[in-house]
């Protein structure tokens, strides 16, 4: 049996729910992959817990003061590193020194947060190619919704002509109410604030930067372009009125925040703002909470994911989608085949 070492590096709701979900699949880890998962070291911001023969569930409740940092991780002898901390993408901390340290170090890393990617993506990038290591990003890259897979996997050899995401789940919710539910902006989202839905600054979502963020790891990693933020247009909803609703209603539209790719002549050219779709479209009908994705191709036409999941257990899931691919590979590897690289 394969021992299988993991330390997770951000340890809020998510990082939990990965945590646990991982401990709660090491038998299938076993059956499928032939790998002993082991859990040696999670951390927060100022504390964490190590233990090379694996940390059990009943033992992450509290943390000790002071176990933190890329040198603790890189300590714990962990051989794949899964990143799941808070996100900034103006700085990329918390996450971008631990991504460093990790792959410099020929570590396979697993993406949660979208900072550091979207800062310095094409570097760490990069840098696993050149020390053979594996970067996935499922759980950054809209999590439960499939996006990278499906340019990766389901459309692989077709030529990408556009790509719109419906990709953060709050601002649609907000839609949803001021359309269907009379809310204006700011009391539907005092609601879900309320509701724990929406965090509580929740500018990244309603001004359109996490849409923007996950577009540019689809547009870089799913398509290798190399785009920053400041190579998209981004609108939010914030400046959306009861009159801009009530013509909406009028005409028959439904309002989405969509991120927009399209690709002409070898140039990409990437957008976030409201679009408004006729009822016969299907991608006027993504409700509430849900996620969305329409990717025209050259051969294969339109193709539309639609999906959500609770929060943070679908996060969480994605992560660990990638830690199967993962694992995988590394099994290809150790049989003589060729496990790909990301």
């Amino acid at each position: 049996m394969n021992v299988v070492r993991v330390a997770i590096a951000g340890f809020g709701g998510v990082g939990r729910a990965t945590a646990n979900l991982l401990l709660a699949r090491r038998s299938r880890y076993r059956q499928v992959h032939g790998a002993d998962l082991r859990l040696v070291a999670v951390c927060g911001s100022r504390s964490g817990l190590a233990d090379a023969d694996g940390l059990e569930a009943g033992r992450l409740d509290v943390l000790e003061p002071g176990l933190s940092g890329p040198a603790f991780i890189e300590a714990s002898g962990a051989d794949i590193l899964i990143e799941a901390g808070p996100s900034d993408f103006r700085t990329g901390a918390p996450g971008l020194p631990y991504l460093r340290s990790a792959l410099s170090a020929g570590r396979d890393a697993i993406v949660i947060s979208k900072g550091a990617l979207v800062h310095s993506g094409p570097e760490l990038r990069a840098l696993a190619g050149s020390k053979g290591a594996m970067l996935k990003l499922s759980g950054a890259a809209a999590a439960a919704l499939p996006t990278i897979d499906l340019l990766e996997h389901s459309l692989k050899g077709c030529e990408v002509l556009e790509i719109e995401g419906i990709l953060n789940a709050t601002t649609n919710y907000l839609l949803d109410s001021m359309m269907n539910r009379n809310h204006g902006f700011d009391e539907a989202l005092a609601r879900v604030q309320a509701g724990g839905f929406a965090e509580a600054d929740p500018r990244n979502d309603t001004e359109g930067w996490d849409t923007a963020s996950k577009l540019i790891l689809i547009a870089n990693f799913g398509l290798d372009a190399v785009l920053t933020m400041d190579d998209l247009v981004v609108e939010g909803i914030q400046s959306v009125t009861a009159h801009d609703i009530e013509a909406w209603r009028r005409q028959g539209l439904a309002p989405k925040l969509v991120g927009t790719l399209t690709r002409a002549d070898g140039a990409t050219r990437a957008t976030v703002g409201i679009r408004t779709y006729p009822l016969s479209d299907p991608l006027a009908h993504v409700s509430g909470k849900n996620k969305a994705i329409r990717i025209t191709t050259d051969a294969m036409g339109e193709t539309i994911a639609i999906g959500s999941g609770t929060e943070p257990l679908a996060t969480a899931a994605a992560a660990l989608k990638d830690l199967e691919h993962i694992l995988t590979a590394r099994a290809a590897r150790a049989t003589g085949g060729q496990g790909r690289q990301e």
